[in-house]
């Protein structure tokens, strides 16, 4: 996936503001695709040169993340990358992406970390687990976005509106039930449920309770701009104090990183960190689309389709939502599919040898349905699903 660099050139600026920045630097975007891992400071960032400002835009994909640095020009300075480690447990999950996140600082530039001024993460959607937000402490392991609870999920349909978003099983709202109904909520403390880009940005500004209402859709937050709220038919006794109780824009300045923080990745007094996004919007804006009617499908380890809309649309059945862009809609859904598949059952080697075997415009005959494990949510939203992987090629 792709991630996003948003400038913000004051504490004031706007939410339209924000995501105009964001548009603005699209070049800059898909220019960076196609750039290395291991890039780092160009030619026209040496010290003479050094800017004044630069812009940190972080992705946490499906199997590692990346950061990558502009300027106010969208010109791209460096980019930097992390994986998050050989254990695959549940209990590493959260601590290898902190790994990774302060990581990504420590091989950019120090000439370059001294001069950001605002930090924007995105992460999978519907990854979250539950933290104190006076201790800082995680309270549970993280679920991640292609894990599902239908036992959950049943619940939910019993007071969430037929075809709502959140009625899905993997959806954010139906892994807080699970853990409601798992105990996992303690009466004590201050529990919060926290997203996976919302928790990262923690570790930098150091905020507890804050979200944006790209994440937090699949939570039951309503982005509409008339609305702008948790409905309440999810602000009962149980759910309500562990809900974000600060739901922000993407783009939207949430606060500076805290000094102790800065002084330890060398970033300036003053960098702000600000609201930030789920990764596969991030993609969508990565490919510069401006129209509505147009969409962007992003194949990385899952797979996901999104297109701009001037409507909304959320179809829970067929695992359809959408979500706000600014004064327009996201239309999409996201698939369990994708390169994870591949990678689990071929070497680079074999995936290149029997494509070269492949003929696209002769029928195969067969009826796969690639998934790592039973469980789909898009263009079927059936948390059983069986994974087709027979017969193997030769």
């Amino acid at each position: 996936m792709v991630m996003i660099c948003i400038q913000v050139n004051s504490v004031s600026s706007s939410r339209t503001d924000c995501f105009r920045a964001v548009r603005t630097n699209n070049r800059t975007f898909r220019a960076s695709r196609q750039t290395s891992y291991t890039r780092r400071m160009s030619t026209r960032c040496q010290a003479a040169t050094m800017p004044d400002k630069c812009f940190v835009g972080i992705d946490f994909g499906t199997s590692g993340a990346r950061a990558m640095v502009i300027d106010e020009k969208g010109t791209l300075l460096a980019e930097t990358r992390q994986t998050y480690g050989d254990d695959k447990s549940v209990e590493a999950r959260a601590p290898s992406w902190k790994r990774a996140l302060f990581g990504l600082f420590e091989d950019m530039p120090s000439e370059l970390r001294s001069t950001v001024a605002s930090i924007a993460i995105d992460g999978t959607s519907s990854t979250c687990m539950l933290m104190d937000e006076d201790s800082g402490e995680l309270l549970t392991t993280p679920l991640m976005y292609n894990e599902a609870c239908p036992e959950a999920a049943a619940m939910v349909a019993g007071f969430a509106p037929a075809g709502h978003t959140v009625t899905a099983g993997t959806s954010t709202l139906c892994k807080l039930v699970q853990w409601q109904k798992d105990g996992l909520i303690p009466d004590s403390g201050s529990p919060r449920l926290t997203h996976q880009a919302d928790w990262l940005g923690y570790l930098l500004h150091q905020m507890p309770g804050v979200t944006d209402y790209n994440n937090a859709l699949k939570l039951g937050y309503d982005p509409d701009p008339k609305i702008e709220a948790f409905p309440n038919w999810m602000l009962t006794e149980e759910l309500a104090p562990v809900l974000p109780p600060k739901v922000v824009a993407p783009g939207e300045v949430v606060g500076a990183v805290a000094p102790a923080v800065a002084a330890e990745l060398g970033l300036p007094e003053g960098a702000v960190v600000c609201g930030g996004t789920t990764d596969s919007i991030a993609a969508f804006l990565a490919a510069g689309v401006s129209r509505p009617g147009q969409a962007v499908t992003s194949l990385g380890s899952t797979l996901a389709i999104k297109l701009l809309s001037t409507k909304r649309l959320d179809d829970a059945s067929s695992g359809i939502y959408s979500h706000r862009l600014d004064d327009m809609w996201l239309v999409g859904g996201a698939s369990n599919t994708g390169g994870a598949v591949l990678r689990g059952l071929f070497s680079d080697a074999e995936l290149k040898a029997l494509s070269a075997e492949i003929d696209p415009a002769e029928d195969s005959g067969l009826d796969y349905y690639p998934l790592t494990a039973p469980g789909e949510r898009f263009p079927v939203n059936d948390p059983n699903l069986q994974p087709r992987l027979e017969p193997r090629p030769p």
